[in-house]
């Protein structure tokens, strides 16, 4: 490949990113159209979500005291959740979802969703995040409800789920 046929891919790849960035973030109002890595190795996109019950994503890193404080407080009242599909989703490596995924006992829960954006960073871009742990809550429809960001009022968020 010469230097040519380089930058023409290179601008090409910009172009497209740009197109469907842009695309992403005029939709924000809208589920994200994620894309995240699970601790099995397999991809899991937002269309594979089951649309008949609300949504919640939650951006989070497994190594943030402010996040574990919030995880610890979510998984005590996980029954709460138990109509709604959860999103957790990070932008820390595999290894790190693993540990996080024994910790609370997330294997084998039908409802939650866990993984990594790696270092695209779209989720966090989409909702122009200034600080995690990050929560969004979706109705059926994939329309967004509430978001919250830093404090996380869980009483509220259940409240909130609960007239869905």
């Amino acid at each position: 490949m010469n230097l040519a046929q380089f930058r023409f891919l290179l601008l090409s790849l910009i172009f497209l990113m740009t197109f469907f960035f842009s695309e992403a973030m005029a939709q924000s109002d809208k589920l994200p159209p994620f894309r995240i890595i699970q601790p099995n190795g397999k991809v899991f996109k937002a269309e594979y979500l089951p649309f008949e019950k609300p949504i919640v994503i939650i951006y989070f890193s497994p190594d943030c005291e402010d996040c574990l404080e919030f995880m610890d407080s979510f998984f005590k009242k996980i029954y709460d959740f138990n109509e709604a599909s959860i999103v957790m989703i990070t932008f820390m490596p595999i290894e790190y979802l693993t540990k996080f995924s024994m910790k609370y006992g997330i294997k084998g829960r039908g409802n939650i969703y866990l993984g990594t954006e790696g270092s695209s960073y779209f989720v966090r871009d989409y909702f122009k995040m200034d600080g995690i742990p990050f929560v969004a809550l979706y109705d059926k429809d994939g329309n967004v409800k509430s978001t919250y960001c830093k404090s996380i009022p869980l009483n509220d968020l259940i409240a909130s789920l609960k007239k869905m």
